[in-house]
């Protein structure tokens, strides 16, 4: 489902985004930066948490890191990553191609202010070898994100 499922979605909301399939690892953050010929800050990556009790997608600049004291304010709690198989069954995606489109169920998203730092930067696309360019701002409106400042 993953990569199609971002497929359909940006088919039906954003169509002028393409995919963009490196035909390699893009999983981490290191990968990612380096296939895609960027600094690791454009990476945006979805980070998958509980917090609380809810289940929510932080989606962050690729070198920050999440402060939980900032976090226990932002969104009501310590943050604690999900395990994969839960990341994988919730969103749709496997670990390391997680984004915020194409979920395979609804779940509050969250953008880190650290993204606004750049003009555009590349979250996943579904897969391990997949992901988008684009803008913060558009990035947070296409998927209905709340801005936080939840990372150092």
């Amino acid at each position: 489902m993953s990569e199609q499922s971002v497929r359909d979605y940006l088919a039906a909301h954003a169509p002028d985004i393409e995919i963009i399939d490196q035909g390699k690892s893009t999983a981490t953050v290191a990968e990612a930066a380096e296939a895609l010929g960027v600094e690791p800050g454009r990476i945006a990556k979805t980070l998958s948490l509980r917090v609380d009790g809810r289940v929510l997608l932080v989606v962050a600049r690729g070198d920050a890191r999440l402060d939980n004291r900032k976090t226990k304010d932002a969104l009501g709690g310590r943050p604690r990553m999900l395990a994969a198989e839960e990341v994988a069954a919730l969103t749709g995606h496997p670990v390391g191609g997680v984004c915020p489109f194409g979920l395979a169920a609804p779940l509050p998203i969250y953008c880190d202010v650290s993204l606004m730092a750049f003009d555009t930067v590349y979250p996943a696309a579904g897969s391990r070898t997949s992901s988008v360019r684009i803008a913060p701002d558009r990035l947070a409106e296409l998927v209905g994100a709340e801005w936080v400042d939840v990372c150092q």
